[in-house]
C-alpha cells in the first residue's frame, strides 16, 4: 500500500485512491456499515423451550395433518365449499393449439422502410423471420391491423384480421390466407 494511505486501514476505497465518505463527511468503514434500525426483524426460533413462548408444539396447534411437515390441504376452506368448486367450469383448451406469430401492420411497414423486407416478393413467415420481424417461424403468422401500411405488399400468411385485410387492400396489396385453404382441403 502507498505511504499516503498509512494508518487508513479497513477503509473502503474507490479507483482514484481517495477514501469514501458518507453524507456527513466522515470516513466510511466496513465495520461501521449497518442497516436502518427496525428494518429487519429477527426470525422467531420455534421449538426452543417453554420460556420462549413458542416451545412444545411451536405454534402448530395439536396433532394431525397440519402439525406435520410437508403437508397442507390445498384449497381447503374449513369445510366451506372451496372457491375452485364454487365457480362454474367454463371454456376448454384445444388439444393441439396453433402457436402463431402475431405481427402488426406498423411493424411490417417499419421493416419495409428500413429495407429489411423486400416489397416485390410475397410476405411469408420465412421472409418475416429473415427480416427480423419474427424470432422464429412457429406454426405460421397472423397479421393484425394496428398501425398503418403504405407499401403495396402481397401476403401469404396463415391468418389475418378483417381490419388488417382491409388496410392491406386499401394500400393496393393482397392477402392469401392459408388457414382457409387448409380448412377446405
Amino acid at each position: 500500500m502507498d505511504s499516503r494511505f498509512a494508518g487508513m486501514t479497513k477503509e473502503v476505497f474507490i479507483k482514484g485512491g481517495s477514501a469514501v465518505r458518507d453524507r456527513y463527511g466522515t470516513n466510511m468503514k466496513l465495520n461501521g456499515i449497518s442497516d436502518n434500525p427496525g428494518s429487519s426483524k429477527a426470525r422467531i426460533r420455534v421449538g426452543r423451550g417453554i420460556g420462549s413462548g413458542k416451545g412444545k408444539q411451536a405454534g402448530r396447534g395439536g396433532k394431525g395433518q397440519t402439525a406435520r411437515s410437508g403437508v397442507r390441504i390445498k384449497g381447503f376452506e374449513g369445510g366451506q365449499m372451496p372457491l375452485h368448486r364454487r365457480l362454474p367450469k367454463r371454456g376448454f383448451l384445444p388439444p393441439s393449439p396453433r402457436d402463431l406469430n402475431e405481427v402488426n401492420l406498423g411493424r411490417i411497414q417499419t421493416a419495409v422502410d428500413a429495407g429489411k423486407l423486400d416489397a416485390t416478393k410475397p410476405v411469408t413467415v420465412e421472409a418475416l423471420v429473415e427480416a427480423g420481424v419474427c424470432a422464429r417461424a412457429r406454426d405460421g403468422v397472423k397479421i393484425l391491423g394496428k398501425g398503418e401500411i403504405t407499401a403495396k405488399l402481397n401476403f401469404e400468411v396463415f391468418g389475418a384480421s378483417k381490419g388488417a385485410v382491409a388496410a392491406i387492400e386499401k394500400a393496393g396489396g393482397a392477402v392469401k390466407v392459408l388457414a382457409s385453404e387448409a380448412a377446405q382441403a
